[in-house]
């Protein structure tokens, strides 16, 4: 560790859309000279591979996942849980803390901070309990961590306890957001007093609110007011907008097409398909890493797919073991053939960055996660929202409402959309009367986005700003050594 090199752990959450982005981040700190170890959980390793192959000066520091009863032996990442394994995960990992505190007190230069994933607050009372920092990366926007913040802290019931459908209304943050019971953090909405997981979770939320401070994968001109709302919430103005965060070698079709799996068509040959279309004449599908359509949900999207008449990218996920493998997944049998020519089905993973990228993409049908959000942004394609759970619900407020570059098609993990409407609203996303609005629009927000990142701009500045306090964090640290 020196001044110039300070060196820093980098802990991820165990799943694909945390993970990701995180190590992108750690990627650009390496650049910017940050020494980096990074720790991981031995199954989820192999997602470093890409990072660790363009940088083979990062370390790792490779844990033992801890057992619990409620986690099958072997698993070790959310994409692999059952559904309701998602709080076991949060409060498992935090046996971490005694290894992480043995190698720390073990190692003969050890780390001068560690950023971690907003899902591991514990790790604050490490860095507390060392005399460090802990900085939190938060995968999620300003606004969602706004209200995950507030409901954390005032803890609100419902007047109901059986109403799901009951709102809550946040009207210290800008916009006044309100959202009903059942679109809330499910972390929240299930929490229950007294429950040793439940106060586990809740203490790593208020841990986050009392870290140094919080890097977002997000820009000032998309979260402005909520990035401000965040510095006077917290008391600091130790918040910084770095994003988008892209991943190093973006236009490498191999490196992107390997990012998160494998896939049952090639990205060349995704590629090859869409030079053939017409440009922002297609519409991609895809609902991220780990949401997976329902059967009726599934046939309803193929119908209207069908009736539609769009050239289209399916990205459909399969059933995976958190999932009633016959409820789940099943492509109709007589679509591919139907559709064969106008459309694409890719199976599990898809090289999205590089099909947002291609101008024969015209529309986006998303769930509105916050990396497939962003992808979207930073390529300027509109989008169609499908928002299923989680922070989604807040993405697609912020698509629609404030910067209008999208339009509702369905919200709800279990809600059946109706065909003969998804039909119009899939045809009119790349052909209606307001398509150039939201194009333009969406061009616009990709303009500022990037600006953002390169040299001189808000993003790029906030990135050397935080490299600074990490260097002067660490020479603090030597010095009083």
């Amino acid at each position: 560790m020196s001044e110039n090199h300070p060196h820093v752990l980098i802990f991820p959450y165990p799943a694909q859309g945390h993970m990701l982005p995180l190590l992108d981040f750690t990627h650009q700190l390496v650049n910017n000279g940050v020494a980096i170890t990074i720790l991981v959980t031995p199954k989820n390793l192999p997602i470093l591979d890409p990072l660790l192959s363009r940088n083979p000066s990062i370390k790792t520091l490779v844990l033992p996942f801890p057992s619990h009863p409620s986690i099958p032996a072997g698993v070790e990442n959310v994409k692999d849980l059952p559904a309701n394994g998602f709080r076991s995960m949060m409060y498992n990992l935090g046996k971490l803390r005694d290894p992480i505190l043995e190698w720390f007190r073990n190692h003969p230069s050890p780390p001068s901070a560690i950023i971690s994933d907003m899902f591991l607050g514990f790790t604050h009372e490490i860095a507390t309990q060392l005399g460090i920092r802990r900085y939190v990366f938060s995968p999620s926007s300003a606004l969602v961590l706004s209200v995950v913040y507030s409901l954390w802290r005032e803890m609100p019931k419902r007047k109901n306890p059986n109403d799901e459908n009951e709102y809550f209304h946040f009207p210290n943050i800008p916009n006044s957001p309100k959202f009903p019971f059942w679109q809330l953090s499910p972390i929240y909405r299930s929490y229950v007093e007294g429950d040793p997981s439940s106060e586990f979770i809740r203490e790593c939320y208020l841990a986050d609110i009392a870290s140094d401070g919080i890097v977002f994968n997000t820009f000032m001109e998309l979260e402005n007011v909520y990035l401000d709302h965040l510095m006077k919430d917290l008391g600091h103005n130790r918040v910084w907008s770095v994003g988008p965060v892209l991943p190093p070698g973006e236009d490498d079709v191999s490196g992107q097409s390997n990012r998160g799996g494998s896939s049952s068509v090639l990205a060349s040959e995704i590629l090859a398909w869409l030079d053939k279309c017409e440009d922002h004449s297609v519409v991609y599908i895809c609902f991220g890493s780990q949401a997976v359509l329902t059967n009726k949900q599934m046939e309803e999207l193929a119908i209207a797919l069908d009736k539609s008449g769009v050239k289209f990218i399916l990205s459909a996920k399969r059933a995976t073991k958190g999932h009633a493998s016959n409820d789940y997944g099943v492509i109709p049998s007589w679509f591919e053939e139907k559709v064969a020519g106008r459309g694409l089905v890719v199976r599990d993973w898809s090289p999205q960055v590089l099909i947002l990228k291609h101008q024969a993409i015209g529309a986006f049908l998303t769930h509105c996660g916050w990396n497939s959000t962003l992808e979207s942004l930073i390529a300027g394609v509109p989008m169609l929202t499908w928002p299923m759970g989680a922070d989604q619900f807040a993405n697609a407020n912020l698509l629609v409402d404030e910067h209008e570059v999208a339009i509702r098609a369905c919200e709800g993990a279990q809600t059946v959309p109706n065909s003969d409407e998804l039909a119009k609203l899939l045809a009119e996303a790349v052909q209606g009367n307001k398509v150039e609005e939201r194009r333009l629009r969406a061009s616009e927000l990709r303009k500022v986005a990037i600006n953002g990142i390169e040299e001189g701009g808000h993003s790029f500045k906030d990135l050397a700003a935080f490299v600074k306090k990490l260097r002067e964090e660490a020479t603090k640290i030597e010095t009083n050594f």
